[in-house]
């Protein structure tokens, strides 16, 4: 009974790292997708660790109390007060041996929730880099727009000039001809 209790935690502990897989696969970014992928993967595997853990400890104890029952069959004697005896250490070790899983089942729970805050915490960063880029985006068209309304405004500031200074090279030769004509009207 207190394997399927504890198969069952090891399932819901499992469920959470699969909603952080779907919402994995749903993000638009390659390198967000493979970041929180990888994250799924680390608490898979650390799960798996747990778990083969949890297998390993139920079984060194399930050992412990066989040889303990070996033991006792072998020494004979006081045969009842050894049992007695026998049991209480055998309920300390359940007790210890729950205890312990308990602790590493709520380790389990802590690391599926950082992991779900880490998620959360990647997916606003995401919505962030995507909001920058697009007013990225604006601003360099605006920068261009900027960049062709100067050049254009240099041109006509060049032209303006070459303009004024022909107009004053032209003023210039008419009053020059018309000084000429007045005070040297013979050349």
């Amino acid at each position: 009974m207190q394997d399927t209790e504890t198969e069952a935690l090891w399932l819901t502990a499992l469920f959470p790292s699969k909603e952080l897989e779907q919402s994995a696969r749903e993000q638009d970014k390659e390198s967000d997708k493979q970041l929180l992928l990888q994250e799924v993967e680390n608490h898979k595997k650390q799960m798996l660790s747990n778990q083969t853990s949890w297998r390993k400890a139920n079984l060194t104890c399930k050992i412990a109390i066989d040889n303990l029952e070996k033991a006792e069959l072998m020494q004979g004697g006081d045969l009842l007060r050894q049992r007695k005896t026998t049991k209480e250490s055998l309920a300390q070790t359940s007790s210890t041996i729950t205890e312990s899983l308990m602790g590493i089942s709520r380790m389990m729970s802590q690391q599926v929730q950082q992991s779900e805050e880490a998620m959360q915490t990647l997916v606003s960063s995401s919505r962030t880099l995507l909001d920058a880029n697009e007013e990225f985006k604006s601003m360099s068209g605006t920068i261009q727009l900027g960049r062709k309304l100067i050049t254009k405004y240099n041109r006509r500031e060049l032209t303006d000039k070459l303009l004024i200074f022909l107009a004053l090279a032209l003023f210039l030769a008419t009053v020059l001809y018309i000084v000429k004509k007045r005070l040297f009207p013979f050349l």
